[in-house]
């Protein structure tokens, strides 16, 4: 009877719990939320606790620029949950936002995970969602809900390849008839390309500079393959901190220098595509050369990436249409269906 009267008022959802962004696909309404995955906290010493103080883009903006009372967290690493406390705080608010109320919510909740997480890493996201209020929680394999949000034909006997990569893993999956064929996922992806950046800019130019910063360059100039044109390349401004002086000290950064930050990671990328591919069945790898391999995720709106996996594999590779709610909307779409693709679907309960 409880459930019966929490689910008149609830609207069941889809969250895609992303290392750098949680986007939410409500039933019948699309995607209404996509925000920073950052929770901003105070230490109550009175208490002896933890105050939550913001959520997601106004955490983010606070991002190291906090005083030493308040910190800007990020509750998940890797794409599973760092600290879990903060993580049901975080999905708790979400829930709530996307409801307007506080009270008489208790959605039907499909959430994605990465393949590389453990049971024990699965059971903590499930046990997250089940603490902020969901009458019933789902788990679904990132990959396989961006397969399903690119529009593949992963229930016919064709094999689809799909790179996702995300803010804290890249995944690779091959899916036929409904099912996954071969996933893997490493966890390397945006999180680890900012980190490159900052950590080329602190050896090369004696600068430090902050997550928020690296980010703004990545997106603005990132590049997988350095342009063969260099008096045309653009670059960059960008302030940050002198090692040698401690003073604040401005330099620029160019295409090149960002690709070359980034070699690493994009090889490993590639990598990981490569062994795919030779783990792949021959049938299903015949139909890859004909249809390619397809790029969701932030991660792949980094610009040549699909130039350097073409000149890596020879295959095909394509950027999918909105690549950042990709993920949402393939679990939007299973939850539409339900029925459909439990078969898909896992649960503790």
């Amino acid at each position: 009877m409880y459930n019966r009267i929490m689910k008149m008022f609830s609207s069941d959802m889809a969250i895609d719990l992303g290392t750098a962004n949680t986007l939410i696909y409500v039933k019948g309404r699309g995607v209404v939320l996509n925000e920073p995955s950052v929770v901003a906290v105070a230490e109550n010493r009175l208490l002896g606790r933890k105050e939550v103080l913001a959520v997601g883009e106004e955490a983010k903006r606070m991002l190291g620029r906090t005083p030493g009372t308040i910190s800007a967290v990020r509750p998940l690493r890797d794409g599973v949950i760092a600290d879990f406390e903060i993580a049901e705080e975080m999905i708790k608010y979400f829930i709530r936002k996307v409801h307007n109320r506080s009270m008489m919510t208790a959605p039907l909740i499909i959430i994605c995970v990465p393949s590389c997480a453990t049971q024990v890493e699965r059971r903590a996201i499930q046990e997250a969602a089940d603490a902020a209020g969901a009458r019933k929680v789902y788990v679904v394999e990132e990959s396989t809900a961006a397969a399903i949000g690119a529009g593949l034909p992963i229930e016919k006997p064709v094999g689809s390849m799909v790179l996702d990569i995300g803010g804290g893993t890249t995944e690779i999956s091959v899916m036929s008839l409904g099912g996954v064929v071969y996933s893997n996922a490493v966890r390397v992806a945006g999180d680890q390309m900012d980190a490159d950046i900052i950590d080329y800019v602190r050896k090369n130019k004696n600068l430090l500079i902050g997550e928020a910063t690296s980010e703004d360059i990545k997106k603005k100039i990132g590049c997988a393959i350095a342009p063969k044109d260099k008096t045309n390349e653009k670059s960059l401004k960008i302030k940050g901190r002198d090692i040698t002086s401690g003073v604040p000290r401005e330099a620029t950064i160019t295409e090149s220098q960002v690709a070359q930050a980034l070699s690493q990671t994009v090889t490993k990328i590639i990598d990981t595509i490569r062994q795919a591919l030779e783990l792949t069945p021959p049938e299903l790898s015949a139909d890859i050369v004909d249809y390619g391999i397809a790029m969701t995720g932030g991660g792949a709106l980094l610009r040549d990436l699909d130039m350097a996996i073409r000149a890596a594999t020879g295959l095909p590779a394509f950027l999918v249409d909105d690549p950042l709610t990709c993920v949402a909307r393939g679990s939007g779409k299973m939850l539409d269906d339900l029925d459909k693709s439990k078969h898909i679907l896992q649960t503790m309960y």
